[in-house]
């Protein structure tokens, strides 16, 4: 018996041994390692069958894009694949020289130039307002026959480059006057107005919108170059006009040829 029991709790210690060795890592387990070499050799058969096969390596290869496409769009560009700088497109070489301007230039307002001393006959200081031949001016509507026609029988007119017509009264400024206004150019005393009396005149404007932001009412200083004979046509407009364009002010030698 005391051999018996002395066998058993030598067993016991073993046994318990190859558990604590076991429990902390140290005694083999030629179990686990086995399944985890068959495991790694199932893989490489895997591998090596799929890769004698075309249409799985197809396939690998599809998923690998599919993956570096969706690495790419989470962020990891620095991971997916690049396109090759060979395939890239070459940018177009910009040409030389300057750059055309296709621009369409429009005609800019020449300014008309002061008349000479020795032209002046008088300077007036007036104060000058803006009309049109509209209805809220003369009371004349588009479809009257004498709209836009002046007191003298002219057309009304505003060209800044050339002449424009403008009322005053003719006790002091007879019609088919020649004068010259700063910041308004050169006008024809051509019409005549109920509120227009002494030193004021009308200055024309096509819209009453320019009335208001070329011009309103100013004080203003004019210089008389021609006093008129009570008379202005058209033949004297357009060839005032005329000389106006071609020399940009009046010339004295044919000042009197358009009169």
């Amino acid at each position: 018996m005391n051999k018996m029991g002395l066998c058993q709790r030598f067993w016991c210690l073993i046994v318990t041994i190859v558990l604590v060795l076991t429990a902390a890592g140290i005694y083999p387990d030629y179990g686990s390692k086995s399944v985890e070499a068959s495991g790694m050799a199932d893989t490489a058969g895997q591998l090596s069958v799929s890769t004698m096969k075309p249409g799985n390596f197809q396939n690998t290869q599809g998923s690998q894009e599919a993956i570096l496409t969706e690495a790419s769009q989470l962020g990891g560009t620095s991971r997916a694949k690049q396109p090759s700088a060979t395939n890239a497109p070459k940018a177009t070489s910009a040409p030389s020289g300057k750059k055309t301007d296709t621009t369409a230039k429009q005609p800019a307002s020449v300014t008309v130039a002061a008349p000479a001393p020795e032209q002046i006959i008088t300077s007036l200081k007036v104060t000058a307002t803006g009309y049109t031949a509209g209805y809220e001016s003369t009371g004349k509507t588009a479809k009257h026959p004498q709209y836009g026609i002046t007191y003298s029988g002219v057309k009304v007119r505003r060209d800044k480059n050339a002449v424009s017509t403008i009322a005053a009264d003719p006790k002091v400024l007879p019609l088919g006057s020649i004068l010259y206004i700063p910041g308004y150019g050169y006008a024809v005393v051509a019409d005549t107005g109920s509120a227009i009396k002494g030193r004021k005149i009308d200055l024309y404007f096509a819209t009453t919108k320019q009335v208001y932001k070329e011009w309103g009412k100013k004080t203003v200083v004019v210089q008389l170059i021609k006093r008129g004979n009570g008379k202005c046509t058209e033949s004297m407009l357009k060839n005032l006009g005329k000389a106006i364009q071609t020399y940009n002010t009046v010339p004295q030698n044919l000042l009197e040829e358009i009169i």
